[in-house]
């Protein structure tokens, strides 16, 4: 008996050792009761109330980049129209979503609430916009979670339109997960884990048990295990109460609904008693805590960190246990959470203990909404606006201070990255934005000011650049965009007062001091920005907060260019200058050639020895070196996101050019196009022989060789321009192999460097591939290559002893392509013969009947360019016979040129050329006008006879050999200017241009009349929402061919905000398309950057707005 007994008594033990072991593993008794009936019963009832949420961010803001992305949500108030979703899906800053039901229903979404911490947020919609559907919202059931518990994760997971999950509840308290060190992470809660392996595209998914109802909210996931994070539901609960008690279900109009929230600006972690033993807890503590709080704690929170400037701010610090908040034992978040809610603007008493020792701590609750921003500031791109508590807690920086979100153009320029804290401006303090507003209200277009920043990296030393304004209109004016949640959209007004400079009209341009950095004056009051919420007026501005080429979709990563590549032709940005010429009122069109700039008896002779080649000197550099210093010019090239234009791969640029004219009124600067690759550029030229930084405008882009002319404003030299003076050209005799030239360039610091060598190729043909995005490539020319140089990333010119420059020793851009999908930008120097620059510069001097461009205030005429739009290479002679070429016309070819002893043959002919259709590829280009031709220089000789006969029809009698015949034919030239693209179109966040010489160089353009290219895209735009991707051409919308520019712009003015456009598209590739995207002139209204020869200035036009 007695041995039975004590097995009795040791199975009771038994039991209950059991029964407490399994505290925390609560068996879910109805949970073992569901069958595969129960649960089909209830996904048939969750799956029509889970939608899939298609949101485009359209702007950057706080922790979200601009971006589209797909997510899910689901019904949580049928009768209201609550959508619940995360907060990442609902963003922080402006966005757009539509929600598609299970049944392919789609409708418009409106963001009503994203809590400020945790990651969940609401959408509403008009319940009575969904006509075929029968569905019911599902209840939140947050008790319901426990360990153990069998779920099912139903979204849009992977970008599957309904993916269900299976799972089973592992933990309930596990650390809330770490995403992003300068993004959004969620803080003081729990969350549960499951292993249900969701993935991309299921945030925001329901986490629902076999009843039907939504246990936990799906956030996160482990990429690398099947580990998925859910969000516990009670704050959840909390919000929609009050979003409910905010909206009657029979009312048509949503106010936005105020839901408190309270923060100490403190984060805490959850920590097990063993572990804060160690930070000193005492054992009376523990005992006090372990009998206040149920069986299963096992722990207490502790502080993390706490945000500078924050109530708790030299209060409370990292290690400190919390004992009691208001008197009573807290080990939980949420118990922490409702108190905090519940005492906003209101003191709580915290007991803690801090290395063994107690204190307790009176804090003020803060308003969480107060320190999570609702407003910012956009200019030239740029995303600008109060740090909020999210990312002041990521970095450690105040609430408040003001944060760049995104760089855009004018502060990348300066070199000022994302995630930076601006702290001066102008010389002037920025604490707040309104400070930032204030000082950018005094400035003009073009000015040049100092900025300085700190960013979290490293964030004890600050960073002083200088920022230059804008000086052509590449953005629309400064604009607040301030969110309105009745409405879902964030309203956009103007923040400058009317008066102010940088809204001034830029007709009339004015001569700005260059050497000194000081801010323009303004006397007008400066608008506060409580004022400018008020503003009536309102232009909505398109900020593009990054560009894309490729057509295909990229992930959520913002697009950033790579500038650590030695062997591009990028570099750090650093400083900027801006000025406008002098407006000369009664200058005449045509003024009589310029003598060059001698240096004047009143100039001091200390300074000329100090800047006339001294430095040369010392360092016994040769006569060539000596001579050709004070002509090299180093230039910076940026180009604005909004207009990345014909296929440019980069926005910063810089390489050496040499002064080739230099007069009173004007000087130019010759560049190759790696260097200045598009018109639509800012240009700042640093000089060799005299320490000044200068603008330069873009004035010749030549069709076919790689270079450029910039000209610059000699008066705006001061001292300098008596020591700047232009290079010596010699363009006869041209160099032959074996000759001996001297190659001068610049350092980056600007120090003039040569070497002798000597020519081993006078006229190599180059033979560039296209790139993948069609750029500038150079095409018909012939070369010079040196036995010996300096690298590919080293630029210059090319002289002889004397110091006359014979080439440019420029830079080529290519791409190396690795296999069909992989390449890389590669970038290699040659010389390019100066005949051909010199024979423009003879005609811009010689003042020719041509268009006009206006020049430094003065109106100059520019050449046009004749040119055979054919792309041709050589052959050798011998590989042409076995061709079939005759010995006679062999013999002739040899005759010509018995060096070379070569023939041309047609690579292919520019789409809608004249050559088009006449020539074939493979032709061989035996004589023009009944003389052999064997180079490229023939051909361009003979185009330029035409211009000089009066009575030319701009053909020319191409003898050709194809396919064994002698056929003579009467090919048509074509004329080109050298302004490059003068027009851009920005149209639903596509940048659409006629199609460059590049696209046309593939030979092809669509049947469908040409239509219109598109160049770029833009971040979180509709066109990124709904795939309209570069490189293509929009042949059709609506119906409506689009031909041309001008037809492309009228058939989209007559589009409506919110209407859905049919587009038809051709690739690239030749493959047609059609798709359909939904207009938004809200976020991004329809706008025109057209250059405006008359002032020399681009202008930006509104087409269509709000």
């Amino acid at each position: 008996m007695e041995r039975l007994g004590s097995e009795a008594a040791l199975a009771g033990m038994e039991a209950t050792m059991k029964e407490e072991l399994s505290m925390e593993i609560d068996p879910p008794f109805k949970e073992s009761l569901a069958t595969a009936e129960d649960w089909r019963k209830a996904l048939n009832k969750v799956v029509p109330a889970v939608v899939v949420l298609r949101t485009t961010a359209c702007r950057a803001f706080d922790t979200e980049s601009a971006g589209a992305s797909y997510a899910t949500g689901f019904v949580v108030d049928k009768s209201r129209g609550i959508i619940l979703t995360n907060r990442h899906v609902v963003k922080p800053g402006p966005v757009v979503a539509e929600a598609m039901f299970v049944n392919r229903e789609e409708i418009p979404v409106y963001p009503i609430y994203r809590d400020p911490v945790h990651d969940f947020g609401f959408f509403r919609y008009d319940p009575s916009a969904i006509q075929f559907l029968s569905y019911e919202e599902i209840p939140l059931a947050p008790e319901a979670a426990c360990v153990g518990l069998e779920i099912r994760v139903v979204g849009n997971d992977s970008g599957e339109k309904v993916s269900i999950l299976a799972g089973t509840l592992a933990r309930l308290d596990r650390d809330a997960p770490h995403y992003k060190k300068d993004g959004y992470n969620d803080f003081n809660t729990f969350y549960m884990q499951a292993a249900s392996g969701t993935k991309g595209g299921s945030s925001g998914s329901p986490v629902i048990d076999w009843q039907g109802r939504a246990v936990a909210l799906n956030a996160g996931s482990k990429t690398s295990s099947a580990s998925a994070f859910f969000l516990p539901l009670e704050r959840v609960v909390r919000a929609l109460e009050f979003l409910q008690r905010g909206k009657e279900a029979n009312t048509n109009t949503w106010q936005a609904v105020n839901i408190p929230r309270g923060t100490l600006q403190a984060t805490f972690l959850y920590k097990g008693f063993d572990e804060i033993r160690r930070l000193g807890l005492r054992s009376e503590t523990e005992q006090l805590v372990r009998h206040a709080s149920p069986l299963e704690e096992t722990g207490m929170l502790v502080v993390d960190s706490v945000v500078p400037g924050g109530p708790a701010h030299k209060h409370l610090e990292p290690g400190d246990v919390l004992i009691r908040l208001n008197g009573e034992v807290s080990t939980q978040f949420l118990k922490m959470e409702t108190l905090l809610d519940d005492s906003v603007n209101h003191e709580i008493e915290l007991q803690i203990e801090r290395g063994g020792k107690p204190l307790t701590v009176n804090l003020k609750v803060q308003d969480l909404h107060s320190v999570t921003p609702d407003y910012f500031l956009e200019v030239s791109g740029a995303v600008i606006q109060p740090l909020s508590y999210q990312q002041a807690r990521n970095f450690r920086f105040q609430c408040g201070l003001v944060y760049v979100a995104e760089q855009g153009y004018m502060l990348f320029r300066a070199g000022v990255p994302r995630h930076a804290i601006i702290k001066k401006f102008a010389g002037e303090d920025i604490a707040r934005l309104d400070d930032f507003i204030s000082v950018l209200s005094k400035l003009s277009r073009g000015a040049r000011v100092p900025l300085e920043y700190i960013g979290h990296t490293d964030r004890h030393r600050r960073k002083s650049v200088l920022v230059t304004v804008d000086r052509h209109e590449w953005y629309a004016p400064p604009q607040i965009y301030t969110r309105n949640d009745s409405s879902g959209l964030w309203t956009v007004k103007p923040v400058l007062p009317l008066d102010s400079p940088l809204l001034s009209s830029l007709v009339n341009p004015i001569e700005q001091d260059l050497a000194s950095n000081r801010v323009s004056s303004c006397s007008a009051e400066v608008t506060p920005m409580e004022q400018a919420h008020q503003c009536v007026g309102q232009e909505p501005m398109d900020g593009v907060a990054s560009m894309e080429t490729s057509c295909e979709q990229i992930d959520n990563g913002a697009h950033s260019l790579d500038e650590s590549d030695a062997g591009s032709k990028k570099r750090r940005v650093e400083e900027d200058l801006s000025a406008d010429g002098v407006l000369s009122p009664d200058c005449s069109l045509h003024e009589p050639r310029e003598e060059r700039l001698e240096a004047t008896g009143t100039q001091p002779e200390a300074v000329l020895r100090d800047y006339q080649g001294g430095a040369a000197a010392e360092t016994n550099a040769s006569v060539a070196e000596r001579v050709i210093e004070p002509t090299l010019v180093m230039l910076e090239v940026h180009v604005p996101s909004s207009c990345m234009i014909d296929g440019v791969h980069s926005q910063h640029f810089f390489g050496t050019g040499v002064i080739i004219y230099h007069s009173q009124t004007m000087g130019l600067v010759a560049v190759d196009k790696n260097t200045v690759a598009v018109p639509v550029s800012d240009v700042m030229l640093s000089f060799a022989a005299y320490p000044i930084e200068i603008p330069g405008e873009v004035v010749f882009l030549h069709p076919v060789h790689n270079f450029a002319l910039v000209a610059y404003d000699p008066s705006t030299l001061g001292a300098g321009a008596s020591v700047v003076r232009a290079a010596e050209l010699l363009p006869e005799p041209a160099l032959r192999r074996g000759d001996s030239v001297c190659l001068v360039g610049l350092s980056r610091s600007l120090q003039a460097t040569s070497r002798k060598s000597f020519v081993t190729n006078p006229s190599a043909a180059l033979n560039i591939g296209s790139a993948d995005c069609p750029r500038y490539r150079a095409t018909n020319m012939e070369v010079i290559e040196l036995d010996t140089d300096f690298g590919s990333t080293f630029s210059g010119v090319l002289t002889d002893e004397l110091g006359r420059v014979q080439a440019i020793w420029g830079s080529f851009s290519t791409q190396l392509k690795y296999s069909c999908s992989s390449s890389e930008d590669h970038q290699f120097v040659r010389g390019i013969p100066i005949y051909t620059i010199s024979r423009i510069l003879d005609k811009i001097i010689s003042g020719v009947d041509n268009p006009t461009l206006f020049i430094n205030g003065i109106k100059r005429p520019m050449p046009l360019v004749r040119i055979l739009e054919v792309e041709l290479y050589p052959t050798l002679l011998s590989k042409a016979r076995s061709f079939g070429l005759s010995d006679s016309w062999i013999q002739a070819l040899v005759k010509k040129d018995p060096i070379k002893r070569q023939v041309l043959r047609v690579k292919g002919c520019l789409a809608g050329s004249q050559a088009e259709n006449l020539l074939e590829q493979g032709d061989m280009v035996l004589a023009i006008n009944k003389e052999p031709v064997t180079c490229f220089h023939d051909i361009e000789d003979a185009c330029q006879e035409l211009d000089r006969r009066n009575d030319s029809d701009g053909k020319l009698t191409v003898t050709i050999f194809r396919q064994g015949r002698e056929i003579d034919l009467l090919v048509g030239t074509d004329v080109r200017d050298g302004n490059g693209t003068a027009r851009v179109v920005n149209w639903c966040g596509c940048i659409v241009q006629d199609p460059h010489s590049a696209v046309r160089a593939l030979g092809f353009l669509p049947e469908e009349g040409h239509g219109v290219y598109v160049a770029r895209w833009c971040h979180g735009s509709p066109a990124h929402r709904y795939g309209l991707y570069a490189l293509q051409w929009i042949v059709e919308v609506n119906g409506k061919p689009t031909p041309d520019v001008d037809a492309f712009v009228a058939v989209t003015k007559e589009i409506e905000h919110g209407e859905f456009v049919r587009v038809r598209t051709v690739h690239l590739n030749g493959k047609p398309r059609i798709l359909t995207l939904k207009q938004d002139l809200h976020y991004w209204p329809s706008w025109e950057l057209r250059f405006d020869p008359e002032t020399s200035m681009w202008r930006r036009k509104m087409i269509k707005t709000l």
